[in-house]
Parts: structure tokens; C-alpha cells; sequence
């Protein structure tokens, strides 16, 4: 499958996954261009379609936690900072991802269970 419409297939169905946990993809059409040209370009290199700003560590099951999207592995830390590490894909509610930060996983705040309460 050709580059553009292997990025074209990963929009699409990449799309439908992030609409069900309450994401969009970024309104930043050239960032979400550029991120979803490296994904394409990892998935031909590595078999997986990556997430372009984390490194890989060579263990297959931390691996796997960083497969594009990979929301659903680190859905805490990402609805706080309501985006994901690179951007691609932000809070359904955000017209400005400018606005958002990166907060690193230390600083979240702890969910307390319903026993410590």
C-alpha cells in the first residue's frame, strides 16, 4: 500500500478508536499531517504503527504500550493533560491545543479509590 493511502486508512480507522474514548484528532492540520507521515513510516520500519514521540525499548510488551493510539494505556495522564504526548490527538472539547502543556506522568494527581476514601 502506497504512503498516502496508508496514512489516508490510519486517519480513518485511527479516528473511529480516538472518537469513542472522547478525542479528536488536533485541529493542527500540518502537525496532524507530519505525525501521521511518521507513523506510517515506523509501522513500515518496526511492523506497528508507533507513536512518533516515544522511544522504543525493545520490549515487546512495554513496546505495545506505545502503538499509535495508545490512549487507552495511558488514559489518566493523557485526560489530564487533555492530549496525548505528541499532540495527534486532543479532548474533544479543545479548539486551542496552543493552550495545552505536556505534564509529566510524576505531577498527575493520584486517583483515590473509593476505600481510601
Amino acid at each position: 500500500m502506497q504512503k498516502t493511502n496508508r496514512k489516508e486508512f490510519i486517519r480513518t480507522w485511527f479516528a473511529a478508536v480516538v472518537d469513542k474514548l472522547g478525542y479528536k484528532f488536533t485541529p493542527d492540520v500540518e502537525m496532524a499531517e507530519f505525525l501521521l507521515e511518521q507513523i506510517v513510516l515506523l509501522e513500515q520500519r518496526f511492523g506497528s504503527p508507533y507513536c512518533p514521540c516515544q522511544a522504543l525499548t525493545g520490549n515487546r510488551a512495554d513496546d505495545m504500550k506505545i502503538v499509535c493510539p495508545c490512549i487507552p494505556y495511558h488514559r489518566r495522564h493523557f485526560d489530564y493533560m487533555k492530549q496525548c504526548w505528541c499532540g495527534l490527538y486532543v479532548h474533544k472539547d479543545i479548539v486551542d491545543p496552543s493552550m495545552l502543556r505536556q505534564i509529566p506522568a510524576a505531577e498527575v494527581p493520584a486517583v483515590k479509590l473509593k476505600s481510601q476514601a
